[in-house]
């Protein structure tokens, strides 16, 4: 039997103030009524992700329902790196995937907007807040994921970190599952169903792909260029700021070229893109609509894409993973959407199953 003031007391206690039965809490949290019993009897320490669901159906903190101490499924090991930072001394983000606790190294852009949780310092973390359990993580290359990052704190209490990858890269983190999410744009007008293509191939079955947008992909040229001729411009340009292979948009500059060689520099994101051809040293690139009108450049579309992000099914029950849904699906949201270059919101939150 439980002991007064356990975890599992303060569960039944909460739950029947609300005057609800096992099974409804079992609904509203979006967890088994089996676990809900088992907690409450004392029989079984809640993950995080447990742990979150029921502190958010009982309208509550995690510390408030199961005390300040650490979640037992977090004492199994330490944190541990997502990936290794680049020097011994680093500033790092923390969040909860998969029932790990993981550091991930400060990078931009996400590094202006959001403060980090740590210092590394001689094989140490010192940690200046604790925020593993309410963070979700996306990797995705969407230069609007700030403003997404911003409406999702302020609707869920959670927080969004976004960790800028191309579709490639973001689906390698989440198959290490490194990340709770991962963006892709690999489908066009002419071939919908790629996105769906490209994560049953690379992933496998089991996940949902929750639409963010449609969105125009093109090149991005200095505003003094006068050239409408995709063709005249990428025959002349000798300078190009390119994207890392195995991204959509190296993927549409190689079709532009018909694979010829692209001398440039490799830059990591669409508005790093724009921001080299802005300082001079690249004519032109590929990148979307967005990064190029942001930095005063002109734009030529080349094709419309599929903004969609990849879920596991196994997260889908993650009331963070719940709350971004839920964000996508609202009108306010569509309506932000709706108002960005180059992006088209009428079927935002739409949901594919793979």
């Amino acid at each position: 039997m439980p002991s007064h003031g356990s975890p599992a007391q303060s569960v039944a206690s909460r739950r029947a103030a609300f005057g609800w039965s096992q099974a409804e809490l079992s609904q509203r949290a979006g967890i088994p009524r089996t676990t809900i019993s088992a907690i409450e009897g004392g029989n079984l320490t809640p993950s995080v992700t447990a742990a979150l669901a029921l502190a958010a159906a009982l309208d509550c903190t995690v510390e408030e329902l199961f005390g300040d101490g650490e979640m037992p499924a977090r004492k199994r090991g330490g944190p541990t790196w997502a990936w290794q930072p680049a020097t011994d001394s680093a500033r790092y983000w923390q969040a909860e995937v998969g029932g790990r606790v993981l550091l991930y190294p400060v990078e931009p852009p996400a590094s202006h907007a959001e403060p980090h949780d740590g210092i590394w310092r001689g094989g140490i973390p010192d940690h200046r807040v604790s925020t593993p359990p309410t963070t979700l993580v996306l990797a995705c290359c969407d230069p609007a994921s700030g403003l997404l990052a911003s409406a999702y704190a302020r609707a869920s209490g959670f927080r969004l970190l976004v960790i800028e990858r191309g579709g490639a890269a973001a689906l390698e983190l989440l198959e290490k599952g490194l990340v709770h999410i991962a963006g892709i744009h690999r489908s066009t007008a002419e071939d919908p169903g790629r996105n769906s293509d490209t994560v049953l191939t690379r992933l496998g079955s089991g996940h949902r792909l929750l639409r963010v947008a449609e969105w125009q992909e093109g090149l991005a040229i200095p505003a003094s260029e006068k050239s409408r001729s995709l063709s005249s411009i990428t025959r002349r340009c000798d300078r190009w700021a390119l994207r890392e292979p195995g991204s959509a948009a190296r993927e549409c500059l190689d079709e532009l070229l018909d694979s010829r060689p692209a001398p440039g520099r490799c830059v990591p994101g669409h508005t790093a893109v724009a921001g080299a051809i802005s300082a001079g040293w690249a004519d032109a690139g590929v990148c979307v609509e967005i990064a190029a009108i942001d930095a005063g450049l002109r734009f030529l579309p080349v094709r419309t894409e599929s903004l969609d992000l990849c879920i596991p099914t196994a997260h889908l029950r993650d009331p963070r993973v719940r709350a971004l849904v839920n964000l996508l699906k609202s009108k306010s949201h569509r309506s932000l959407i709706s108002d960005l270059p180059g992006y088209d919101a009428r079927h935002t939150g739409d949901a594919t199953d793979v």
